[in-house]
């Protein structure tokens, strides 16, 4: 047996001058102190006294047995399933061995061939509880494999992730499986754990060109185009055929290209034309969140120069609900509002700006959000009278001699006494919005958004609309209105 155990051809001179039964001797040395090694845990040199006793005597299926169990120890499974399966090639009774190569294959995620090693072991040895829970472990993956596969063509990512962390319990050193992983967490938005899985792995081997592709893909979808572009070419030259590197490098560039196109027509205020750019950007890669959420709120801009106002409010609402941390679109948002009169929504962003950002700039924003919706809150008396912000004096008062006499009580003392009471109303609003509009201090104060009651002037039950009336048409002998046919008024003095 020690013959056929050490017949091999040494590569040291010396030990040719050593007999067969001396050089098991010395071979049997070298593994009683290896296995002291690795009792101690000391897995390094345990490694290298199993190295040398099978220098001594390289058909010992045992000494490449105990250094496969080492480079386990030692996270080096590749390694340690050459050694394991070499062992099992010098005796294929090596129980130890065949239950080796299956824990290699195990823990490289090939859960097929781990399985074909845990049955030889179980006909070896049909109760080896060992193999036996082994076989389920390897089960399982290839479950955990099915359901990740189902789950990643229903894009249904998270299944993906949850799977994977579960066949990594026992395949620890799968890389697909981590990819897989990794590529799923980025496309869930996770990019710091997508990163960090795909980093671990290129540290291990920088060719990795799956690696390289997530690498890509985070910073891709984090908005740096340029640099996952690098990252796409370094995949392809490492893997010529990486389809999804390929895919996702041509969306990347055509992405650039296009938001850049509809860049440049905006500043060169082509409006129509940078709407339908971000447009077409828009379809390029859905899943492209970050990149996405900057084009909805760039053709919210447009939409706003446009006088698309409402369809930029849709457009910021899409750019905030894919990224819900993203200021700018807030913002736009809020002005947007600001413009179509909808203040109560405009303070509820500015709010949440000021909220993550306390600058000098947002408090104002928010201010003056919080004033024009207290002053949308009480009477619009340029509404009142028909007349613009910016309505001169003479304006103000043609409009309140027109609305005076349109809703004045007794123009309608023939009309229905809910029209009459009707009409009535509106002829005291036109008297208020008068009183105040005509007067500089309190027409300033009302656009400032200030109370009139601190100015006292009541606005209550008690305020009379025909005192203002009087005043403003002036004559001794009062007014009044008579019929000239039917339906029509005339107003005379007396």
């Amino acid at each position: 047996m020690a013959t056929e155990q050490c017949d091999a051809v040494n590569m040291d001179p010396d030990l040719e001058l050593l007999s067969d039964e001396e050089l098991e001797r010395e071979a049997e040395g070298f593994k009683e102190q290896g296995n002291a090694f690795y009792v101690k845990k000391d897995y390094a040199e345990a490694y290298n006294y199993y190295t040398k006793a099978i220098d001594m005597c390289p058909k010992n299926a045992s000494y490449y047995g105990n250094r496969a169990a080492t480079l386990m120890m030692l996270c080096r499974y590749r390694e340690a399933l050459e050694d394991s399966q070499q062992a099992v090639r010098l005796d294929n009774t090596f129980m130890k061995g065949h239950l080796r190569e299956g824990k290699c294959h195990l823990s490289l995620g090939n859960a097929m061939a781990a399985s074909r090693c845990f049955q030889r072991v179980l006909e070896l040895e049909s109760d080896n509880s060992q193999a036996q829970q082994e076989l389920k472990n390897a089960e399982s993956i290839l479950e955990y494999e099915r359901m990740a596969e189902i789950g990643f063509e229903k894009r249904d990512f998270r299944m993906v992730v949850f799977c994977m962390d579960r066949a990594l319990e026992s395949a620890a050193a799968c890389h697909r499986f981590k990819i897989l992983k990794a590529e799923c967490l980025a496309l869930l938005g996770r990019y710091p754990e997508a990163q960090s899985v795909a980093s671990d792995i290129l540290r291990m081997d920088s060719t990795n060109a799956d690696a390289l592709y997530v690498r890509g893909l985070c910073l891709y979808y984090e908005d740096c185009i340029d640099k996952a572009v690098q990252f796409f070419i370094q995949a392809l030259r490492m893997a010529p055929d990486h389809e999804k590197a390929r895919l996702a490098c041509r969306n990347a560039k055509a992405l650039k290209a296009k938001k850049e196109e509809g860049n440049k027509a905006f500043k060169e205020g082509n409006f129509d034309a940078a709407y339908e750019l971000y447009s077409e950007a828009l379809t390029i890669d859905p899943n492209n969140i970050k990149t996405n959420a900057k084009l909805y709120c760039n053709r919210a801009t447009v939409g706003s120069k446009l006088k698309k106002l409402e369809q930029a409010i849709e457009d910021c609402t899409k750019a905030i609900k894919l990224d819900e941390t993203y200021i700018k679109a807030y913002l736009r948002r809020a002005q947007c509002y600001m413009d179509t009169e909808q203040y109560e929504e405009a303070v509820r962003d500015y709010e949440k700006v000021y909220q993550t950002e306390k600058t000098k700039e947002h408090k104002h924003l928010l201010k003056n959000a919080q004033l024009e919706l207290k002053k949308s809150k009480r009477k619009d008396y340029y509404k009142v009278l028909g007349v613009d912000k910016n309505a001169t004096e003479d304006e103000i008062k043609k409009a309140y001699r027109k609305r005076a006499l349109l809703h004045h009580p007794d123009r309608h003392s023939g009309a229905s006494p809910e029209l009459q009471k009707e009409e009535e109303k509106k002829f005291k609003e036109v008297g208020e919005a008068f009183s105040v509009l005509s007067d500089p201090k309190k027409k300033s104060r009302y656009d400032s958004g200030q109370d009139l009651e601190d100015d006292g002037m009541n606005m209550g039950a008690d305020f009379d609309a025909n005192n203002i009336f009087k005043a403003f048409f002036g004559g001794p002998g009062g007014f009044s209105f008579e019929a000239s046919g039917p339906g029509n008024f005339f107003f005379q003095f007396g």
